[in-house]
């Protein structure tokens, strides 16, 4: 079980909690999760290069918060705050064209083109202890050619030089190098309870696109155990 499952949605509800964040009626229900799913892919997708740890979406009566927490929060925003008018237009041409498909009678959208789509960027500062970050650092230097081996070893001492971090594993699949038969590398320190519900376990993969084919990347952190006391 420890090794099929998400350890974030496996700690859903004990110390971690849902990236989307709204109520919907039955009907709606199915539109709006599909919203949520294609704003994140439309984000990520646009902007890689920001160093995007998360994105967190709320809704309220007409309104849609998108929270977006990135390393390099300056290649979002733009100049001006140009970046930000930008993704609130991509965002809002993207409603219309699921709703167009989804829905006979669309509603109007003019309330979001206002002030309905409201967008918050914050900044990462430790890239170390965030498992995402550290599977696309990881994943940005293979599609560099880098010796896997190198960025391993790397990578590991890196996140494990941090004080949070209890344990870290960083594993990658693929054709290693160029090889003709993919495998499987990894290499892991200190411990990774997988089971154990309070552990507190982030989790974040990546794909590194390179001549030979894709090379998948995963990166689990142990932070310690979470009580009732301390939980955050």
């Amino acid at each position: 079980m420890g090794k099929k499952i998400n350890p974030i949605s496996f700690r859903l509800g004990v110390n971690k909690s849902w990236k989307s964040r709204w109520f919907a009626t039955k009907q709606a229900y199915s539109r709006q999760l599909e919203e949520d799913v294609k704003i994140v892919d439309l984000i990520k997708k646009n902007w890689k290069s920001s160093a995007i740890k998360s994105v967190l979406i709320r809704r309220a009566e007409g309104q849609i918060k998108v929270k977006i927490s990135a390393g390099r929060p300056g290649v979002i925003i733009g100049r001006g705050g140009a970046g930000i008018e930008d993704i609130k237009k991509k965002i809002l041409a993207l409603l219309m064209s699921i709703r167009g498909k989804r829905v006979k009678n669309i509603p109007k959208l003019k309330k979001y083109e206002k002030s309905g789509i409201e967008i918050d960027v914050a900044e990462v500062k430790n890239f170390e202890e965030n498992a995402s970050l550290v599977a696309q650092s990881v994943a940005e230097q293979l599609e560099k050619r880098v010796s896997f081996r190198r960025v391993l070893k790397s990578s590991l001492d890196n996140v494990s030089k941090q004080r949070q971090v209890k344990g870290v594993k960083i594993m990658i699949a693929g054709r290693l190098n160029g090889a003709d038969m993919s495998r499987t590398e990894w290499v892991i320190k200190g411990g990774i309870p997988l089971h154990t519900l309070r552990a507190n376990i982030d989790y974040g993969k990546a794909l590194a696109y390179t001549t030979y084919g894709v090379i998948g990347v995963k990166v689990w952190i142990y932070k310690g155990e979470v009580f009732k006391n301390n939980k955050s």
